[in-house]
């Protein structure tokens, strides 16, 4: 896992859409498309607000999310919502969070990914985030999603007043790159907890060989230990 460390939040969000751009750019080139797994956050929205600026051909790029809460469409608490905002000329796929059978809805999902990337699905990147709690996605600490491993997305149990829908380790681990994107102090130990691989946070258990980290320096302030 290679970490690059920023000034600040704005400054790794900025380089992080470059590097998508960029990977959009190769996976085009080599393959006719670029599929990318999208994570929420206040710092996420800065890079996809900037990778709207970016020159990519973008009738041949399509979103999927990492994960979504449960709630209803056009909610605040959405991450579509905020994605939708700030890339507003791209394809997302939409997890189908507001079905009324929600395990339905994530067979669905998963069967929406396998028509675009294949079976087994293959990714060209997926971002994530990192919680200080050490969950990504909605891979939170001591929920039974973490010992998937036959299904590409899944329900969580209530995690900060919610249900939600989720990628899990499977399809995490076949991503050609996997991009974190982590800014704040209060992240510091976690991701220092991440690099050390670290399985006893569910963000330790992500594939790491494939893995490029954009940090600020609040979150990176541990990372030389």
């Amino acid at each position: 896992m290679k970490i690059e460390i920023f000034p600040d939040a704005a400054s790794a969000a900025r380089a992080a859409a470059v590097f998508v751009a960029a990977e959009a750019r190769t996976a085009i080139a080599a393959r006719g498309r670029f599929i990318a797994a999208l994570s929420g956050g206040s710092t996420p929205w800065l890079m996809l607000r900037a990778l709207a600026r970016e020159h990519v051909q973008w009738d041949a790029v399509q979103f999927v999310q990492v994960d979504e809460r449960v709630a209803s469409a056009g909610d605040p608490d959405r991450n579509l919502t905020h994605i939708r905002e700030s890339l507003p000329s791209a394809q997302i796929l939409p997890m189908p969070v507001e079905l009324q059978d929600l395990e339905a809805a994530s067979r669905q999902y998963e069967q929406t990914i396998a028509k675009i990337a294949g079976l087994p699905s293959v990714l060209d990147l997926v971002h994530l985030g990192l919680g200080a709690d050490g969950h990504t996605a909605s891979l939170v600490p001591g929920d039974p999603v973490l010992d998937i491993a036959a299904a590409d997305v899944a329900l969580t149990g209530i995690y900060q007043g919610r249900r939600r829908m989720t990628l899990t380790y499977p399809i995490l681990d076949r991503a050609r790159r996997v991009l974190w994107l982590v800014a704040g102090v209060e992240k510091a130990a976690a991701l220092h907890r991440l690099q050390a691989g670290d399985a006893s946070i569910p963000a330790g258990r992500v594939r790491q060989d494939t893995a490029l980290v954009f940090a600020d320096r609040g979150a990176a302030s541990r990372s030389a230990e």
